[in-house]
């Protein structure tokens, strides 16, 4: 591919515009520094220009053929490896991120979109059934039904201010919308504008060169809320894909409820993510796990939604063992860059915050870092469980590189714990053969509270699969029946629809008798290889 310039400009279908309302620069979080080229905000007009090409975009997209559709996510993989270096280089400078992440998030990108080409060739997220028609049942017949899933309609995509790929213009929800057969208008996030526009020009291209209608991509800009605001409540949007901040998820779900026609918003949004530690795990590896534990913390200056950020253990000599291998390991980290002044501040806060509580203990400071612009220093506090049970800043996200230890009096203490959170994207058990009757009464405590529960490692790491879930009750995300990670993740873009008695010249290609193209079928309640 021909070198892309960035330019500062809206991508609105097949066309290059020029947002009027004020100027945007994404900075570089290591410097501070402005980068180039400015970006001109957009407009509510913006957003309806681009909403209304992606409905008119609808029905001719959603026909596209199973080969057609995967063939597309396809070309966008290959145009994102084929930005090369310009793209590392860019996410490194507007995300403060080293250049190994970089690389392997890309790779994480590219393998997203190819995943769901392959499960839209597969076809079997549309759910294809059949029930055959009984005109001898008594005492009623029954009528010939036949259903399928099909795409909700154009799909709004909030880009991540800690993954600029994975999450963001081309990433999960992106592609999960584009393989159900949903048009996408995405916004940028204001720190990876730059990013942003490289990527949107690869998926803007990929449209022209597949030959689909022109409204099946857009990327808007905008500085502050107002034009996120007009997206989420534009008519034509029939879903939104979010991740971010409780506060930010929570007001696009108070847009979507409160229009006409309430959509569904699938936020992603906070986790504390808790580590328990049993007994006789504690006993025989506590400094391993408190190596773990800081690694895991610390990673991506504690940018992930999965960072551990609680760890639960019961009192005693072994505790205090782990304690001091953990403050050990949190002192030998050195601070690295935050995402941006935002995040850095609010993580400063959350760390302010704790410390200022009397019952918490400020165990250890990371080593500080040559002067950056927004580093982010690594902490680690400890308190004892009827404190955390009984101060609810505690149970609040803390985004970046610290971690509280809780002291439970007991194995009864423990589970008040457990019982005591919210919703989490993740929950982690440290155990040995010895401890699997307390993992045993804790295990469907952590299945209410969790979309994820990993034993003996830690939760930073989503692997892209088809069996894995990235999501979890309030206020882990705002639907816990879903995920935005792995092959489900497309059925956040689905709905059913059931045709009764249709002539076959009406009924859509995978319902047809002869099973034109060879899906996998549940017929009269039997499942059928193609």
């Amino acid at each position: 591919m021909t070198a892309i310039e960035i330019t500062g400009e809206m991508l609105v279908g097949a066309r290059s515009v020029r947002g009027a309302q004020g100027v945007v620069h994404a900075i570089n979080p290591a410097t501070g520094e402005t980068m180039a080229p400015a970006f001109g905000g957009g407009s509510a007009k913006d957003v309806d220009e681009a909403c209304t090409l992606a409905m008119l975009a609808f029905d001719a997209y959603r026909a596209t053929g199973l080969e057609q559709r995967a063939g597309f996510l396809e070309a966008i993989a290959q145009g994102i490896l084929d930005l090369g270096d310009a793209l590392v280089e860019r996410v490194m400078s507007e995300s403060g991120l080293p250049r190994g992440r970089v690389e392997g998030e890309r790779g994480r990108t590219v393998g997203q979109l190819k995943l769901f080409a392959s499960l839209v060739r597969e076809g079997r997220w549309l759910d294809v059934t059949l029930d055959s028609a009984l005109p001898e049942r008594k005492p009623a017949p029954r009528p010939d039904l036949r259903m399928q899933k099909i795409p909700l309609g154009p799909v709004a995509v909030f880009g991540a201010s800690n993954f600029p790929l994975a999450f963001s213009v081309a990433g999960g929800d992106t592609a999960s919308a584009l393989a159900a057969g949903c048009p996408v208008v995405a916004k940028s996030h204001p720190s990876h504008l730059g990013t942003s526009e490289l990527v949107g020009r690869v998926i803007q291209k990929a449209v022209s060169d597949c030959g689909l209608p022109e409204g099946v991509f857009s990327l808007v800009v905008g500085e502050g809320n107002a034009v996120g605001e007009a997206l989420v409540a534009h008519p034509a949007i029939q879903a939104v894909g979010f991740t971010g901040s409780r506060r930010g998820g929570r007001a696009l779900v108070a847009i979507a409820a409160g229009r006409d026609v309430p959509i569904p918003v699938f936020a992603e949004m906070s986790s504390i993510n808790p580590v328990f530690l049993l007994p006789g795990a504690l006993s025989q590896r506590a400094e391993a796990i408190a190596q773990g534990l800081a690694d895991s913390a610390t990673l991506g200056t504690g940018q992930f939604c999965t960072k551990p950020g609680i760890v639960i253990g019961i009192e005693g000599a072994e505790f205090e063992r782990f304690e001091q291998a953990a403050k050990t390991a949190i002192e030998a980290k050195t601070a690295t860059t935050m995402l941006n002044s935002g995040i850095h501040r609010a993580y400063e806060h959350g760390v302010a915050q704790w410390d200022g509580e009397g019952k918490v203990n400020k165990l250890a400071s990371g080593q500080a870092a040559a002067p950056l612009a927004c580093a982010g220093q690594p902490t680690l506090f400890a308190t004892k469980a009827q404190h955390f049970l009984t101060t609810p800043v505690l149970m609040e996200e803390v985004f970046g590189p610290t971690t509280l230890l809780i002291a439970c009096k007991d194995v009864e203490e423990m589970i008040a714990v457990a019982e005591h959170l919210s919703g989490q994207l993740t929950a982690t058990l440290h155990l040995v053969d010895g401890d699997v009757e307390i993992a045993r009464r804790l295990l469907p405590v952590l299945e209410r509270k969790a979309g994820r529960i990993l034993a003996n490692g830690f939760p930073t790491g989503v692997e892209v699969s088809y069996a894995m879930v990235h999501g979890g009750p309030f206020p882990a995300t705002s639907d816990s029946r879903v995920t935005s990670v792995g092959a489900t993740a497309i059925e956040r873009w689905l709905r059913p629809v059931c045709y009764q008695d249709l002539p076959t010249a009406l009924l859509p290609e995978p319902l047809q008798n002869g099973n034109p193209l060879h899906l996998w079928r549940l017929v009269d309640g039997k499942l059928q290889q193609p």
